[in-house]
């Protein structure tokens, strides 16, 4: 379900600025998206906090400038100042399905927590 409204159409334009090369390869626009106290756990199973994603993803991007495509996007606003995102990406012939929890924050959306969760191509069809 897609509860299409201004806060998921703003943490949905935040997500897609996340995953421009641009803004992955640079610490300052990294920053500038996540919340304080942003954790990820990463398709690795690693656990990521604010400052190790933000040096990671500036390393790694910055070397592979790798654009990530994404499908299926979809939001759902649980509160006046929380989205809730999922979508898939493929990224190097990489799949994930993806969930993404975003905080208004002083008049921004910042994203507090992300997941994302290995799949593979020839895997059962979703509903």
């Amino acid at each position: 379900m897609t509860d299409r409204t201004p806060a998921v159409d703003a943490a949905i334009e935040a997500e897609l600025r996340l995953l421009a090369p641009e803004v992955r390869a640079s610490p300052d626009l990294l920053g500038q998206l996540l919340h304080p106290e942003f954790t990820e756990f990463g398709t690795s199973g690693t656990r990521w906090d604010r400052a190790s994603i933000i040096t990671a993803l500036a390393e790694n991007t910055s070397r592979t400038g790798r654009s990530i495509m994404t499908t299926r996007m979809r939001g759902v606003q649980l509160a006046d100042d929380v989205v809730h995102l999922t979508f898939d990406t493929e990224s190097n012939g990489r799949l994930a399905h993806r969930s993404s929890l975003w905080r208004l924050c002083a008049g921004e959306w910042l994203l507090w927590f992300h997941q994302g969760t290995p799949f593979g191509a020839d895997g059962p069809p979703e509903a």
